[in-house]
């Protein structure tokens, strides 16, 4: 894990212990701080209360802490702790803040910070990946994979990777990246802010804790990416700024796992990233060719009878799910769930690629709606139906993706779940369709 002297002695008050609450926990134990912690569950609470006494911080007398450390689920436009900590004069921070402070006692490293509202983890791993492939010491975090507190420190020279989610930078104030990278800014998480300028305003934030020397990316052509370049740019405070939405770059044919319009743009910020730090294109190129993606994410799940079958269930909003649209030129498109928006409008320009619609969950009726006019349309409601009507419609060369524009939590508790769930319908078909093929061969 990583540990550090300048915790010691501190107060830190933590709540929620879910695995970044609880590495954080371990982290700052080790370190010699003093800790607070609370957690609803309290099979949790006991299991720190050896090191930690347990307390809600809501009830406890916060003045003279150093910080309080909640997890980016905790929403700070409407959780109590907000007004607590203020009240108590103690900053409310996160587990990346904790690492931003640690970095003067770890060996000489640089990071790669990458935020934005769709595909930041196939960015992230696709950053790792090119660094590894390059035989360089390299670990991602953040918003992905283990929590950055519990990984081992890297070597002298080594890069951190980090996918920061606008929660994750609300509960930063100094962690300076030497590549930091915006993606795309679409309207996502609402909920969490007082509009899309707010929510926008949340992601440029990156920027404001970088040195002057250090390198910014911009990877959108969207609105409010494109008014954030300008901004860094009219600033002047940052010297080297890189346009990747502006760059070329030829060869996807060749890179399986990362097909489509917007794959193409991560690969193209990944280049501008890795090239940032030094890496040349003999060795950044073939990495793009032996990349195997992130489970859920364009997942080629399987292939049968000359359809191939794609998990896309991370692409939980339109603006995700477009793209993924154009990245097949016949679509079988299973949608629906929790809906984010009243509209498919960044899904539009790429209707002509899909053949057929299989709508499920709550956004079912909605999405029958709005697509039956363009494209033929099935109400299917739960997964496996969809996928048996697809794979009975399809013909060879046709695509089933699964690309649901929308959360999962109306029938499963997390987009992982929605895409295991697709794979197990997909083998259920495949082997069905199998079944059928050995009787008919018996039979002849």
């Amino acid at each position: 894990m990583i540990t550090s002297s300048v915790f010691s002695g501190k107060r830190y008050a933590i709540l929620g212990l879910a695995r970044s609450g609880m590495a954080t926990l371990e982290a700052l134990s080790a370190s010699g701080a003093e800790l607070l912690a609370w957690d609803n569950q309290e099979d949790l609470r006991n299991a720190v209360a050896d090191r930690a006494v347990i307390a809600d911080p809501m009830e406890s007398d916060l003045a003279g802490f150093d910080g309080v450390v909640v997890s980016p689920g905790v929403p700070l436009n409407r959780h109590p702790i907000v007004a607590k900590a203020a009240s108590d004069g103690v900053p409310i921070i996160g587990d990346m803040e904790l690492f931003a402070q640690a970095r003067g006692g770890l060996p000489p490293h640089r990071i790669v910070g990458i935020t934005g509202t769709n595909g930041k983890s196939t960015t992230t791993a696709l950053i790792h990946h090119i660094l590894q492939s390059a035989a360089l010491p390299t670990q991602m975090g953040g918003n992905i994979g283990l929590p950055i507190m519990s990984q081992n420190p890297l070597p002298a020279g080594g890069i951190y990777v980090l996918e920061l989610s606008s929660y994750q930078i609300d509960l930063m104030q100094s962690l300076d990246c030497d590549v930091a990278m915006l993606l795309n800014i679409t309207p996502d998480h609402l909920d969490r802010y007082d509009g899309f300028d707010a929510y926008a305003a949340a992601k440029a934030r990156l920027f404001d804790m970088m040195s002057p020397d250090h390198v910014a990316i911009f990877a959108g052509k969207d609105e409010k990416s494109q008014l954030a370049l300008r901004e860094i740019r009219a600033e002047g405070r940052v010297r080297h700024i890189v346009d990747s939405s502006l760059s070329v770059l030829a060869g996807q044919e060749s890179w399986p796992s990362l097909q489509g319009p917007h794959n193409l743009e991560n690969a193209r910020a990944a280049v501008a990233a890795v090239e940032a730090l030094g890496i040349d294109e003999a060795q950044w190129r073939p990495a793009l060719e032996s990349f195997r993606g992130l489970d859920h994410r364009m997942e080629r799940t399987a292939e049968a009878d000359g359809v191939l079958f794609v998990n896309d269930s991370k692409a939980t909003n339109p603006a995700s799910s477009g793209p993924a649209l154009g990245a097949y030129p016949r679509i079988h498109w299973i949608l629906g769930g929790l809906p984010k928006s009243d509209n498919l409008a960044e899904c539009e320009p790429f209707f002509g690629n899909v053949v057929q619609a299989y709508t499920i969950g709550e956004a079912g009726p909605l999405f029958d709606e709005l697509l039956r006019p363009v494209m033929p349309v099935e109400s299917c409601e739960m997964m496996l139906t969809a996928v048996q009507r697809a794979a009975a419609n399809a013909r060879p060369g046709d695509t089933i993706l699964l690309s649901p524009a929308c959360a999962s939590f109306d029938q499963f508790k997390d987009f992982e779940a929605r895409g295991e769930c697709f794979r197990c319908a997909v083998k259920s078909v495949i082997e069905k369709q199998q079944i059928g093929t050995a009787v008919g061969d018996n039979a002849a």
